[in-house]
């Protein structure tokens, strides 16, 4: 069934977070984790190792006090669609299609048997949002209970990386099929952090449709690559034309310049 948006395009789905709101607590991080089974170790103090799909980075404004700031920084992949739609940084490096995008959804995907562990996607990728699989995952005694049967464990030796809980929407898809439908009400496709975040600082849906509240506060401009036309939005490092779907938001000027400076996030990052 293919769906589509009210203008008679494919979806497009993305993110609107609103770094005023973010508190930096963690939860979208918890959250994601459990709806999409991310293996964890029991010490995950060396984060080279750890796999984090979306990661929460605490940056500054580099004042001393009392003029300092802090502002926090969710970092889930950002689902680029690249300069020309579908040539995204790590699609286009991938000799094995072991992630692909998909026109009908905005969604860069993982095939995970497809992966042999090249890691070409991860050189690629320039918000470091794709983690190497180093172990095979152990859950402690009981917890494999827990995990959720719409996502398939990862195994040793490959790439794994965000998928806008992908799983959520072929749940809402089978659910309208069902029911007769052909189109999806806003609220029924919904990513764990997004409805995770206790700040709701995180807003999910088609970008591609004007009714939809990311669509609203983003206001992408679809003819030069979906740029924000909101002022107070931005996406990261837009100066590299990766065309993401993730959009941030913020009253802060230096938040937005340091989002925009490939150097500036990278050292401010760094310092925490």
């Amino acid at each position: 069934m293919k769906e589509t948006g009210n203008n008679g395009n494919s979806k497009r789905f993305g993110m609107v977070i609103d770094l005023d709101k973010c508190t930096g607590c963690g939860s979208c991080m918890v959250a994601c984790m459990a709806e999409n089974n991310v293996p964890f170790k029991e010490d995950e103090t060396d984060k080279l190792l750890s796999i984090t799909w979306m990661r929460v980075y605490q940056l500054t404004n580099g004042k001393s006090y009392p003029d300092t700031e802090i502002c926090y920084l969710p970092r889930p992949c950002q689902h680029c669609a690249g300069k020309h739609e579908g040539h995204s940084p790590c699609v286009s490096v991938c000799p094995a299609t072991a992630t692909d995008y998909d026109m009908q959804t905005g969604l860069v995907s993982q095939i995970y048997t497809r992966c042999f562990g090249c890691r070409y996607c991860m050189g690629a990728c320039p918000y470091h949002a794709r983690h190497f699989n180093w172990w095979d995952p152990v859950w402690p005694e009981g917890l494999e209970k827990t995990l959720n049967p719409d996502v398939s464990v990862r195994m040793r030796g490959i790439v794994e990386k965000c998928n806008f809980c992908f799983q959520r929407y072929q749940r809402a898809l089978e659910k309208a099929h069902f029911e007769g439908r052909r189109e999806l009400e806003e609220n029924e496709y919904q990513t764990a952090c997004t409805q995770a975040c206790p700040a709701g600082a995180i807003v999910f849906g088609d970008l591609n449709n004007p009714d939809h509240q990311v669509a609203q506060i983003a206001q992408p401009d679809a003819k030069h690559h979906g740029r924000p036309q909101n002022p107070a939005v931005f996406r990261l490092l837009e100066q590299l034309h990766t065309n993401t779907k993730v959009y941030y938001k913020t009253s802060k000027q230096w938040v937005r310049e340091a989002g925009y400076n490939a150097e500036a996030l990278k050292k401010q990052a760094a310092s925490h």
